[in-house]
This record gives C-alpha cells, sequence and structure tokens, in this order.
C-alpha cells in the first residue's frame, strides 16, 4: 500500500522568470511596488481570457456562455468578462449595478437569489434584466411591480429540482432547499404566470457547483433537460431559454486533479440535439463563475515577522482570514485543508523548511498555511495563495478587528 501523500495540481498557469512568480508578464515583486502595499489580490487578464475560451473550445458552438458575478464582482474583472460571454448572472442590486455599467444588453442579465427585495425587483424590471423567480410569492410581486411600471417582467422560473450534482462542493438542487420552485409546484406557478398574463421566458435549473467529475457534471446535465423538457410540455409555449448551471469546479486541495471538460461537452451536444429537435428554438446557456476567474487570481502577503515556537516555525504576514476566508479553511470546510501556498518572490529556492503561515489576527483560526513545505522565507517575502479569484475578497469578513481592506488589480 503506498504511503505517498496526496500533493497539489500543480500551479503551471502562472510563468516563473528568475525564480519570480508573474502576474500578467510583471514580476511579483514589480507588481506589489506598483499595487502600492499589501496585502492584494491580483488577477491577470490573459488567463481569464484563455480560460473563457478554453471552455467555448469544448462546449458545444450553439451553447450560450454566462458568467456569475458572485464569483468575483470586482467592477473591472466584471467589465473584462463582459467581453467575452454571452451573458452575466447577478445575486444582488449592487451585482445588478456592476453588470448594466458594462453596457451588457439587459436582457442578456439574469437576476437570481431568494430574498430579493421589492425595490431589487423594481430595479430589476426597470432595468430590463431577466428575473429568476425564487417561489410563487416572488411572482406574485413582480407582476405588481410590473403593473404600477407599466412594464411586464421578464421572468424565468428557477425550478428546484429532485435531484443533487453528486460529488459538488455546494449542493443548490434537491430536497428541500431555500432555492428555486420545487418541480412538482412548477405547473401551478405556470398557471399563476398565465392568469397573470406574464409571458415564462424559460427555465433555470441548478443542482450544485464546484465539482470535479465529469460523470457527475453530465449526469446532472442530462437530467436538468429531462427536466426541462418535461415540464415544457406543461407550459404549452414555446421557451425561449434553458438555463444550466455549469457545476464545473476547480482543484484547491492535495489529491484532486483539473475537471476534464471534454466528456461534458460531448454529453452536452448530445442533449442540444434533442432540444433542437423537441424545442426548436429554445437559447440554451450555461452559467458558471469560479472556474472561469478562480484560477486567475493570486492574494498576495507579506511577511512581517518570522518566528520559532517549540520547534515549529510561523510566517506571519499582513493577510489572512479577514481577506481570504476560504483559504483559512473557514468558508465551508469540516476538516481544514490547505490551498496551495508559495513563496513568490522564491519560486526557485532550493532551501526549504516546514512552516505554517499566519496572519496577524488574535484568533488560532487565522492560518493561510498549515505545516506546509514552502521555499525558506524571512521578512519582507510575499507569500502567494493561488486559486484565489473566486470567492477571495468578497467573502470574506474585512471588518473584523479593524484591519484595513486589500487591493484588488486587474494585470
Amino acid at each position: 500500500m503506498s504511503t505517498t501523500k496526496p500533493v497539489h495540481a500543480e500551479m503551471t498557469q502562472f510563468a516563473v522568470d528568475g525564480g519570480e512568480l508573474q502576474v500578467g508578464g510583471v514580476p511579483l515583486t514589480r507588481l506589489a511596488q506598483r499595487v502600492g502595499r499589501t496585502p492584494f489580490y491580483a488577477y491577470d487578464r490573459a488567463l481569464l481570457t484563455a480560460r473563457v475560451g478554453h471552455v467555448r473550445a469544448h462546449l458545444p458552438a450553439p451553447l450560450r456562455l454566462h458568467y456569475s458575478v458572485k464569483a468575483n464582482p470586482m467592477p473591472a474583472l466584471v467589465q473584462h468578462m463582459a467581453t467575452l460571454v454571452d451573458g452575466l448572472d447577478v445575486a444582488s442590486a449592487g451585482e445588478l449595478r456592476t453588470a448594466l455599467d458594462t453596457g451588457f444588453d439587459p436582457a442578456h442579465v439574469s437576476f437570481a437569489g431568494p430574498g430579493k427585495t421589492d425595490a431589487e425587483l423594481t430595479q430589476a424590471i426597470a432595468a430590463g434584466v431577466t428575473l429568476n423567480a425564487e417561489s410563487p410569492h416572488e411572482i406574485g410581486r413582480a407582476a405588481r411591480i410590473g403593473d404600477a411600471l407599466g412594464i411586464a417582467p421578464r421572468i424565468v422560473l428557477r425550478v428546484n429540482p429532485d435531484f443533487e450534482l453528486k460529488g459538488s462542493g455546494m449542493r443548490m438542487g434537491g430536497g428541500a432547499k431555500p432555492f428555486g420552485i420545487d418541480a412538482e409546484q412548477v405547473p401551478d406557478c405556470l398557471r399563476q404566470l398565465a392568469a397573470l398574463g406574464i409571458a415564462l421566458q424559460g427555465f433555470h435549473i441548478f443542482s450544485g457547483s464546484q465539482s470535479l467529475k465529469a460523470e457527475a457534471i453530465a449526469e446532472s446535465h442530462a437530467r436538468s433537460v429531462e427536466l426541462a423538457l418535461q415540464l415544457a410540455g406543461a407550459a404549452r409555449q414555446p421557451l425561449p431559454a434553458l438555463y444550466l448551471g455549469a457545476g464545473f469546479g476547480i482543484p484547491y486541495f492535495p489529491g484532486e486533479q483539473r475537471l476534464d471538460l471534454a466528456p461534458i461537452g460531448d454529453n452536452l451536444a448530445h442533449w442540444l440535439a434533442r432540444i433542437d429537435a423537441e424545442l426548436p428554438g429554445m437559447r440554451v446557456s450555461v452559467e458558471s463563475g469560479r472556474y472561469l476567474v478562480g484560477e486567475a487570481g493570486v492574494y498576495v502577503a507579506r511577511v512581517i515577522d518570522r518566528k520559532v515556537s517549540r520547534g515549529q516555525v510561523f510566517l506571519v504576514t499582513d493577510g489572512g482570514l479577514h481577506h481570504h476566508l476560504a483559504a483559512s479553511g473557514n468558508f465551508g470546510q469540516v476538516i481544514r485543508k490547505n490551498y496551495p501556498v508559495a513563496v513568490g518572490n522564491r519560486m526557485a529556492a532550493e532551501a526549504r523548511e516546514t512552516v505554517s503561515v499566519v496572519g496577524p489576527l488574535c484568533t488560532p483560526l487565522d492560518v493561510l498555511a498549515e505545516r506546509m513545505d514552502l521555499a525558506r522565507a524571512d521578512v519582507g517575502d510575499l507569500v502567494v495563495v493561488f486559486q484565489s479569484g473566486a470567492y477571495g475578497l468578497s467573502a470574506s469578513p474585512t471588518a473584523f478587528l479593524g484591519h484595513p481592506a486589500p487591493l484588488e488589480v486587474l494585470v
């Protein structure tokens, strides 16, 4: 039996030159000088563009690709993504403003979320974006607001299927969920829409995310399309669109490998042919966030102290869980595992050691790397956390203990 410990997937997306990590072609130390202070997040626009190209190369050409803004709502990044994708998906009025600021066609912006306020519904209907309705009550509120504005709301029914994405890091469908309308309740909602005189724009079926298993994603897509075809029969009207959650994951932890999109694309091609035959004219989209941006970003913190406590080396940095909750292990992990981490200005260093990287906060939870093999570092060196382009800053408690928020740059 092998006793070899699993290792992280190799982080080769960023070039290394002169022993130093490059982001957007800029050496890390020069980038830190350009930003002005640490910590900061840096996103590589060339990697963003390449990832969208990779997805399009492996998925059927007729399929539309939407970017889920919640993965990373940095305005400059969203602006860049808007030039690459066919639609934007938002989950708040703040994200809606960011999406509309790009100049994107509002008809191809969709607004999801189970707790939309009347103010948010008003903004969305006035803007002409598509609402992913999450309940019969929300449908009624949208109809009343639309009547008051003199604007027919664009409504897609978000369906909670009776299945989930197997092996996913985040299950969004199956069983009792606050998200969407249970599939068995959809016929009642179709009658509600008909009585209100609102033309249904389609269905949104999203069963889970952060899966690294191509076969599980393919099965989820197949079941989602079958469910959509069944529900379309009950709708008794042409349906313009079907939105599928992509479910694509990225490798964060030791032993995880990158997702193979080829079988997913082949499976979707099969189901698109079925849709073309049974529901001609339906536009099919996949929504992805983390997969499009997650591997294109790094979090960078500077070592401000190096200490040894009872034989264990600690690198104390100016960054931590208040900036990157996910890397600390406090954003959904049951058992803490390390993100891929490196000393970004010592990528070719031969001297290595086992160290823990911790932040400046007065809590034992403030850990960015625990007992990892890293290049030997000292005060002033730059620690890099990879896989940080999604759910980093915006998912972190930046107000905790009153430290300054990090900067973000698109390079």
